[in-house]
């Protein structure tokens, strides 16, 4: 349990940082609506990955029928989670909607990011 705390806190907080500084970067370029849309699809992207991380234990060791059922009862909660901001962002000209569909997969973003960089390093340090 612990190492999902970890590795939720490590991704959480590399694409909250990250969304906050392009999403900075674009609200002082004049692009307010682009950078608030991607500060608001990653927020929710986060918490969503953080319920994700939360209910995993318990469909470990359970029965099949109860399994089945929080599995889809969390994916079901997860999805209207992720249609929040992207109906923010139809009923609101202050959310740009394409930014906030790139914050919704900013935690997915981040993990691809991650892995590649670790790649890389992992493969210089083989040539070396």
């Amino acid at each position: 349990m612990e190492s999902i705390r970890e590795t939720q806190k490590k991704y959480c907080t590399g694409a909250i940082t990250i969304a906050i500084f392009i999403g900075l970067f674009f609200i002082l370029a004049g692009q307010k609506p682009v950078g608030k849309g991607l500060i608001l699809g990653t927020i929710f992207s986060i918490i969503n990955f953080i319920i994700m991380g939360e209910t995993l234990p318990l469909r470990i060791g359970k029965a099949k029928n109860k399994t089945f059922l929080l599995s889809l009862g969390s994916i079901f909660f997860r999805y209207i989670l992720l249609a929040v901001p992207l109906f923010i962002a139809v009923k609101f000209e202050q959310y740009n909607f394409i930014s906030v569909i790139v914050g919704i997969f900013m935690i997915q973003l981040f993990i691809l990011a991650d892995h590649f960089i670790s790649l890389i390093t992992a493969t210089r340090k083989k040539q070396a």
